[in-house]
């Protein structure tokens, strides 16, 4: 069979890679995307998706349990834990089928099958099963530009080897086939969170593991502490500056040996989940042989894409942290558009927005009060609590905190850190203000509707410039 000859390639589904193939087609680039398991990749079918879907039926058992706080009866509460992971798994199929739709209207190729770097601009693609309908399968097929986009999977520690069966990835995690009711998750970054939240919410008995001194790692202090106060209310068993440091996986249960401040403890639950974050996946792509610069795990790159080799790009969790979807998206239409010719703005890591979708949720963007003072920068500090907030009382979500952080010198707005109902849909407000290089002045003289959440977001600024109005 003849090589079939692309302008550009991207390796990965993905949302990094399926949102750059098609950027590439608008930009009229002939383009292939190879893909061996899934469309959509972790993200759509076992990561970001899902997960919102099994949190969401949590959300609302947790409210039917609570019908009679909002004046409403209900008979007796119960779930059915495969119809949730039913609908889970049927939300994630419905949207991978979309990414297929998409990329079929775009005009880019499908190529089905797992992809090597063979020389600069050539790649050879093993075949694998199941190709969607209209796919090409295994072959050599050559490119201009190759972006690799191949994400991430679970980080392994020593001593936690997921076995599938009582300690569990994050993927194992979201399809049980029953119920645990005891839980060990070990790392509480937004994926130990979210999952701790999840079955705590289900009424599953349940422990967060985290190593460093505060739970959400990444998050402002002071955030994480509101955090912690509330899953420790629900029922979890929070354990911070905790290692696990042995798991006994005989008979019924998992006996985890945990230490702390030299003591050790013995606990014994039905699974644990290893969330301890996640790695590049670098290997078996042929870039060493072709002498692609790595770095501790990640594919090192410029501002736009390029490594260390004329042609080959990288983008989203194999080109670093921070490793979210959202990242990816926008890392792969900058670098492809800088490969079309277009002058695209390089990404500004400090104004990627993180996101964690537990009871509660916490969003943030830009810097912490402790990194903001770290660098020597005097700052102006604002606050607000939801509980002065009309819409969060009649939504019964008054257990909150909107903060953020200004530059006192300038009046720029340098973080921005929320913790309550629907926060994830509101940070965006300031990665908007943040980008436009929104002062205070801006963001006071904005009008913000009467009654929402997001008015937490304006009193805050107006708390940091002692003008504040609600409490």
């Amino acid at each position: 069979m003849a090589t079939e000859t692309y302008d550009l390639i991207i390796i990965g589904s993905g949302p990094g890679g399926y949102v750059t193939a098609i950027r590439a087609a608008q930009l009229g680039l002939k383009t292939a995307i190879v893909e061996k398991v899934h469309l959509g990749g972790i993200c759509l079918n076992w990561g970001c998706i899902p997960t919102k879907a099994l949190l969401r039926s949590a959300e609302i058992y947790r409210h039917m349990e609570h019908a009679g706080d909002y004046g409403l009866s209900a008979g007796k509460v119960g779930f059915d834990i495969g119809a949730v992971v039913k609908r889970s798994r049927g939300v994630a199929g419905q949207l991978s089928q979309g990414v297929n739709g998409l990329l079929k209207k775009n005009k880019v190729a499908i190529i089905w099958g797992e992809a090597k770097l063979v020389a600069p601009g050539k790649i050879a693609v093993t075949a694998t099963a199941n190709p969607p309908r209209g796919a090409l399968g295994g072959g050599e097929y050559e490119a201009r530009n190759i972006i690799v986009a191949t994400g991430a999977r679970p980080r392994v520690l020593p001593g936690l080897e997921p076995d599938g069966k009582k300690v569990w990835t994050y993927v194992d995690a979201m399809v049980p086939e029953s119920f645990p009711k005891s839980l060990l998750v070990v790392g509480s970054g937004a994926i130990g969170a979210e999952f701790a939240s999840f079955y705590r919410s289900l009424g599953s008995d349940v422990t967060l593991v985290e190593v460093l001194p505060q739970i959400l790692p990444v998050e402002d202090e002071e955030i994480a502490a509101h955090v912690r106060k509330r899953f420790e209310k629900q029922g979890i068993k929070v354990r911070t500056g905790t290692k696990v440091t042995k798991l006994d996986r005989g008979g019924d249960l998992v006996k985890a040996t945990l230490e702390a401040d030299g003591k050790t403890e013995e606990i014994a639950v039905e699974r644990v989940i290893s969330a301890v974050g996640v790695v590049g996946n670098i290997e078996g792509l042929g870039l060493e042989a072709l002498g692609v610069k790595t770095d501790r795990g990640i594919i090192v790159t410029d501002p736009f894409g390029k490594t260390s080799v004329p042609g080959i790009y990288a983008i989203g969790d194999v080109a670093g942290p921070p490793m979210l979807a959202h990242k990816a998206e926008h890392e792969g239409v900058i670098c492809v558009e800088a490969i079309a010719g277009r002058t695209p703005h390089p990404m500004d890591k400090a104004k990627i927005p993180g996101c964690t979708y537990s009871h509660p949720q916490v969003a943030s963007v830009g810097l912490t009060e402790k990194k903001a003072k770290e660098a020597g920068i005097e700052v102006r500090i604002g606050r607000f609590p939801f509980i002065g907030n009309g819409k969060a009382i009649a939504l019964g979500e008054p257990d909150g905190l909107t903060k953020v952080i200004f530059d006192a010198r300038t009046g720029q707005l340098l973080g921005a850190h929320l913790v309550g109902a629907e926060v994830t849909e509101l940070i965006q407000g300031f990665v908007i203000a943040m980008n436009l290089e929104t002062t205070e002045e801006e963001l006071i003289h904005s009008v913000f509707p009467h009654p929402t959440l997001s008015e937490t977001m304006h009193e805050s600024v107006l708390s940091a410039y002692g003008r504040v109005i609600h409490i």
